[in-house]
């Protein structure tokens, strides 16, 4: 399989080896799988056959300019487009749930993928504690032991224990803006899910906050499965194992997967020219 290296930056002769990715990448077991999943709204297709692995206990990220479809992907992976109207075809497995099957509820997968998004979302009108511990009250748990130990758990992971243990049912919102995404990482990880989405957890966040995030991304992995949309290069360089690179597709609306593997590979020494040219800053 062979790159026109003399092709203009968006076309290839053939699709480089990166971009059809193989059950996990240098062997590793994979969390998540997706395989030729397409995802579509109405009559625009947002993105195509995408086939792609979250490494257990990696974390992948994935970049491309605003629109690709990364965001997409991993809204796809927590099943979120069912409330807004997107259709997903191909396959996405969690383990080995297959996750659009006929019988699988979305509240199943939700229990074993947390989600973080953007901006911090803490439930306003709740404290420090019931943030926490809203996921599991919501899948029947009532022990109030269960609760507070769950609570105290997600904390001490989120790196944010030492911190609130003091006043864990003072206001969520009186919380400082790198705290607040801490508490929601906490409120994802009580739920106890294998695997972590973070829809650029640090976009609003300013660098000092940024750190703490990374630093707590990096030992969180050690646990959990994390797929991690950022638009910081030097973001995905930091903390990622693997990462996954989008780009629109020929048609300049369809999202597409143009490579993956390890994050080294794909900044030192990527296969596909119009991964150079972006990872470099030529592509935009």
């Amino acid at each position: 399989m062979t790159i026109d290296t003399t092709a203009p930056l968006g076309t290839t002769s053939e699709a480089p080896p990166s971009s059809r990715p193989p059950d996990a990448p240098s062997g590793e077991p994979a969390a998540v799988s997706l395989r030729d999943v397409s995802v579509t709204f109405g009559k625009h297709r947002v993105v195509r056959d995408v086939s792609l692995d979250l490494v257990r206990n990696r974390v992948t990220a994935l970049v491309g300019p605003s629109g690709c479809g990364k965001t997409t992907i991993l809204r796809t992976v927590n099943r979120l487009h069912d409330d807004t109207g997107g259709k997903v075809t191909g396959t996405v497995r969690v383990g080995d749930l297959d996750i659009y099957a006929r019988d699988t509820r979305a509240e199943l997968v939700r229990s074993r993928v947390g989600m973080v998004f953007q901006r911090p979302n803490p439930f306003p009108t709740m404290s420090i504690f019931d943030n926490v511990v809203a996921g599991l009250r919501l899948n029947g748990v009532r022990s109030k032991r269960v609760l507070r130990e769950a609570a105290e758990s997600a904390l001490h992971h989120a790196a944010l224990w030492d911190l609130v243990k003091d006043r864990l049912h003072s206001p969520a919102v009186k919380l400082s803006g790198g705290q607040q995404q801490r508490l929601c990482i906490a409120r994802a990880l009580a739920v106890e899910p294998e695997v972590l989405l973070m829809d650029e957890p640090c976009s609003a966040l300013d660098p000092i906050a940024t750190a703490k995030i990374e630093e707590l991304i990096t030992h969180l992995a050690t646990d959990v499965t994390i797929g991690l949309v950022t638009h910081n290069m030097f973001q995905a360089r930091r903390v990622s194992h693997y990462t996954a690179f989008f780009l629109l597709g020929e048609d300049r609306a369809t999202g597409e997967l143009v490579e993956y593997g390890p994050t080294q590979q794909i900044f030192d020494s990527p296969l596909d020219p119009r991964t150079r040219a972006y990872v470099s800053g030529e592509l935009g």
